[in-house]
């Protein structure tokens, strides 16, 4: 955990530079649009620690594994999303002397995420070895209205001396992944030219054929004059730069801008890809870069509009929940079917900027209540695509129907390096299954079963029949060799959560089954007729349905995580002393593997998601066993804990959990968010609130609240989406108000009482 970024409600503020937080702050400032995203990189050369990261959406390439011992059924490779031209570099040079923040002396550093406008801001004043000393603003955004368009303003005044800056604006693609497997560069060259003020630079992935251009146009300016200065050209191999020398005069500032147009064959033809570009660069320089930034603020009150959430009291609180949201909506749109959130967003390289299981679990319910339904909508039609690829993935693994979704995937292929979570982790068909369900529960899009849905869920259900183990002397079906959602056991018998989301899973699709043959027959028998569904092999999923085992423990009444787990010494983690932890970076895995912390929420997660199926009471003693032995070192942990413990009445606990979820990269909590923030689990903080705190839920076609506020918070409000309505929730310590801000009428239940919410009206009840 490392604290040091000022609180504030609507921004993420650095003051002073310490080179140590570099790489975290990188992360914690990265900006991003859904097609691209860039690290918080300082645009000048800094020869310190640092990851340069530039990144497009869905471009990858398939790096080939690197394991020691090969096993049947392995991914050939590990897709990763790739880190592609650097656009916004600058090379600062005055009189001489190169701008190195890591070798002048920093003072008057200021960095500033402005999460209510999207724009990144960093100033300072840096003293050169020559004793020359220089004032720097630099002001930068991709942009959420022109999705191909990045800009960026440096400007630069000398404090105490005139004299001369030697500027060279250029295009860097000679970069690479610093988790390639191999040390090997990804991107060939294709083109580069110069002219004028404009550069451009195209490579092309070395497989797979993405190609990226990237031209961009630099304009200097003093006393808001436009210079007319000859540029130099450089250029050599998958680089494009122009130099420029201009004269500096002490306490005036020269403004440099920079407009970036950065295309890929994703959405155009690659021989149009410069022609393309250049209309894009067009386009933006004729806006301008304040016109730019003015669209930019605007388009971002309309995303605040519906996802905003208000915590008066707890500026810790409130910046928490609202880097969370800004994170999300700049990582993913929601307009393009072929893409999905990878766990760090446009932050970082580690996990490989793939697809895991995070979406459906933890993404999805953010999307429901904040955005059109077509966004969530195309977040199933994503999985649906991957259908045919994810009966690829069983049938490599020797079975002969159905479909195992991969654990991590771009394309629909299995591209996972580790045995025990490729092969073992198959608890992630569940969340596929479940997503269906979520989407069709909260939204009452049932047409969503008859176009997609059904065929997925036959397809993992087979999997499932196939899957399981018959024990005839026990007259059980169990599942065997397999990791739950706690990675710290691996190669278990019985997991209690893979064995019940795989039963739901078959009762769900006997449930749609049923509702398409009783409400449009003809359909029905269409995807009967396609599938080749026997019924006989429906009455397979009844009976593991009707045997499936669960190990529980009878003194305890509890569900054991796995069979034999309270084998182990029960230690709970407050008796740890603080230099074991965390533990996956201080301990072996042979010592984790034997230890009983679990990493995140196993057994919780199932009574998480299939909460109305189980009373209170059991929730409660599950909760209190197995949430003092949670360590908590997935970052997807806390908010499932955090809600649960809402629902329990935990308040102090819910409130210790929300925290660690809304703060994990702000704060550092586990120690890595130098590699990228947690994107994908910056929904559960959403959750959280909504879910936890706001105790939202939807049952049997209606919206349900049961809100408590935590004591450390004056009010708190957020606004959700549903069926064509828009709520405010608001909830102070006395009472909760709703306001209904859109034409569409709506029944709810409010703590148990069905309320009638008016269009355009207001109700208010006492907690």
């Amino acid at each position: 955990m490392k604290k040091y970024l000022k609180e504030h409600e609507w921004s993420i503020i650095e003051e002073g530079f310490d080179p140590a937080n570099h790489e975290i702050s990188e992360s914690v400032f990265s900006i991003g649009n859904g097609h691209m995203g860039q690290r918080a990189n300082f645009e000048e050369t800094y020869t310190g620690p640092t990851l340069q990261g530039s990144y497009m959406a869905g471009v990858y390439y398939p790096d080939k594994t690197r394991v020691g011992w090969w096993k049947n059924g392995y991914p050939e490779y590990f897709a990763k999303v790739l880190n592609s031209t650097n656009w916004i570099g600058l090379k600062v040079i005055i009189d001489d002397e190169e701008l190195d923040l890591n070798q002048a002396k920093v003072s008057e550093f200021v960095r500033e995420l402005n999460m209510k406008e999207g724009y990144l801001q960093r100033t300072f004043t840096a003293e050169l070895q020559n004793g020359k000393i220089i004032k720097v603003q630099a002001t930068r955004f991709v942009s959420i209205v022109d999705k191909e368009v990045g800009a960026l303003k440096y400007e630069i005044t000398p404090f105490n001396f005139s004299g001369t800056l030697s500027l060279t604006s250029y295009l860097d693609g000679d970069i690479k992944n610093e988790d390639a497997n191999y040390d090997e560069k990804f991107w060939d060259p294709v083109n580069t030219w110069t002219r004028e003020n404009r550069a451009s630079v195209t490579v092309k992935t070395k497989k797979l054929d993405f190609y990226f251009c990237s031209t961009v146009e630099t304009q200097i300016f003093t006393n808001n004059q436009k210079l007319e200065i000859t540029s130099k050209s450089e250029e050599a191999r998958k680089y494009a730069g122009l130099v420029y020398d201009v004269p500096l005069t002490k306490g005036e500032s020269t403004t440099i801008y920079k407009y970036a147009a950065n295309i890929t064959n994703r959405d155009h033809d690659h021989q149009q890809l410069e022609a393309v570009s250049t209309d894009v660069l067009d386009h933006a320089v004729a806006k301008g870069f304040e016109t730019l930034r003015q669209e930019q603020a605007d388009a971002w009150a309309s995303k605040w509009l519906n996802s905003d959430i208000i915590i008066k009291g707890d500026v810790a609180a409130q910046q928490g929940i609202r880097f969370n949201i800004f994170q999300l909506n700049q990582t993913y749109t929601g307009e393009d079917s072929r893409l999905n959130i990878g766990p760090k967003g446009f932050t970082g390289e580690k996990y490989g900027g793939s697809t895991y299981w995070d979406t459906e679990a933890y993404c999805l319910p953010f999307y429901l209540s904040t955005a059109d339904q077509k966004i969530a909508r195309n977040l199933l039609v994503y999985r649906y695509n991957h259908l045919e690829k994810a009966k690829e993935n069983a049938r490599k693994l020797g079975f002969e129907k159905g479909a195992l979704y991969p654990m991590v995937t771009m394309n629909g292929e299995e591209c996972h390096n580790e045995w025990e979570i490729t092969f073992e982790e198959i608890h992630r068909n569940g969340a596929i299954a479940y997503a269906i369900y979520n989407y069709v529960n909260y939204t009452g899009d049932k047409s969503y079963l008859g176009e997609y849905g059904i065929e997925v869920l036959v397809e993992i259900s087979r999997f499932w029949e196939e899957r399981v183990n018959y024990v005839p002397h026990k007259d059980v079906y169990m599942i065997l060799g397999v990791t739950g959602p706690n990675e710290y056991e691996n190669n278990v018998n019985n997991n209690w959560y893979t064995n019940l989301i795989s039963s739901w899973t078959m009762r769900y699709t006997i449930d749609v089954l049923n509702h398409l043959q009783e409400t449009d027959q003809e359909l029905y028998q269409q995807w009967i007729d396609k599938l080749q569904l026997k019924q006989a092999e429906v009455k397979q999923w009844e009976e593991i349905i009707a045997k499936m085992y669960y190990p529980k423990d009878e003194e305890k009444e509890i569900f054991l995580q796995q069979d034999n787990f309270l084998d182990k010494e029960i230690i709970p983690v407050d008796q740890l002393e603080d230099k074991h932890l965390p533990l996956n970076q201080n301990w072996s895995w042979d010592r984790i593997l034997r230890s009983c912390f679990i990493k995140q929420a196993d057994v919780l997660q199932g009574l998480y998601f299939l909460d109305h199926e189980f009373d209170i009471e059991t929730i409660r003693r599950n909760f209190d066993f197995y949430e003092p032995i949670t360590i908590h070192e997935s970052s997807l942990s806390p908010c499932v804990h955090s809600i649960l413990a809402c629902r329990l009445g935990y308040k102090e606990k819910a409130y210790e959990m929300y925290l660690r979820t809304a703060r994990l990269d702000l704060d550092n909590y586990n120690n890595d968010t130098e590699d990228g923030c947690h994107t994908t689990s910056m929904a559960g903080t959403w959750m959280s609130v909504v879910h936890g705190f706001g105790g939202l839920k939807v049952k049997e076609n209606q919206l349900i609240l049961s809100p408590f506020i935590p004591g450390q918070w004056q009010s708190f409000s957020f606004k959700v989406l549903f069926r064509g309505a828009r709520l405010c929730i608001q909830v102070d310590q006395e009472k909760v108000t709703i306001i209904n801000e859109t034409d569409t009428p709506l029944d709810l239940v409010i703590y148990e009482k069905e309320r009638h919410l008016d269009q355009n009206a207001t109700i208010s009840v006492q907690i």
